[in-house]
């Protein structure tokens, strides 16, 4: 479980939290329970890095108070709006035996064991956290699917998951899907309109009719010369007349 070094801090105008901020430090709360409010304040270097990690809003901290360990959840983080620095925390009490509502993530495991994935299938994720109620000591950390011998066309429900008794979906009524394995797409190639083949078909016609006909005028073109050619050549040269004697 991860810890924090927090103090306790009096300061509440808005100069007084600025100086906190300028101090490298950020301002926090602690709520829930019985007990009242705490103002506290922690170092931003330290929070940055539980923030960097995966779901820091869904695993149990451990605040030390002026030395003094409480459990706690952190709620919600507030940032700045040009820096995205964080500027606030809140923290909720960790109380035994007090339900809360809280956002856990899913977890796929032994990808490389499926065979509908090394068949090209596609795990298609629909819920990347579910909503649990459940006693804030028994919060899991995540809810952990294994993809070991699962095959396409297969689906995670939630009652496939195994969780404790105590802990329980918000969404009731119904065994709602969080992921499947569907089967590779495969891109195909639009088949052409009957229209635009029916157009095509007509044009390549109307192509063909005109090249015959063009065909055959050079046919008629052709003989109409060699028909010239033999009127010419028939013709035989007149008869040369007999030279009249010479009276």
């Amino acid at each position: 479980m991860n810890s924090l070094e927090a103090n306790i801090r009096d300061s509440s105008t808005k100069g007084q939290l600025n100086a906190i901020r300028n101090s490298g430090n950020v301002p926090a709360i602690i709520y829930g329970g019985k007990d009242q409010n705490q103002k506290i304040s922690i170092s931003k270097k330290l929070l940055k890095v539980l923030i960097e990690k995966e779901n820091f809003l869904s695993n149990i901290l451990t605040l030390k108070v002026d030395g003094k360990p409480q459990n706690v959840l952190p709620r919600e983080v507030k940032y700045h709006i040009i820096s995205d620095e964080p500027t606030h925390v809140d923290f909720l009490r960790v109380l035994p035996g007090v339900k809360i509502k809280i956002e856990v993530p899913v977890n796929f495991i032994n990808h490389e064991k499926s065979p509908g994935l090394k068949r090209g299938g596609v795990l298609n994720i629909v819920r990347r956290k579910v909503e649990l109620k459940c006693p804030s000591e028994k919060i899991p950390e995540n809810l952990t699917i294994d993809l070991d011998d699962v095959d396409i066309g297969e689906s995670f429900k939630i009652t496939s998951i195994k969780l404790d008794p105590e802990v329980v979906p918000t969404i009731q009524g119904r065994d709602f899907v969080i992921a499947t394995l569907a089967a590779p797409t495969v891109m195909k190639e639009p088949e052409k309109p009957a229209e635009a083949e029916t157009a095509e078909g007509e044009e390549g016609a109307e192509g063909a009719e005109g090249a015959a006909a063009a065909s055959a005028d050079g046919d008629k073109a052709a003989d109409g010369a060699k028909g010239d050619k033999k009127e010419g050549d028939d013709k035989k040269p007149a008869d040369k007349k007999p030279a009249e004697e010479k009276k």
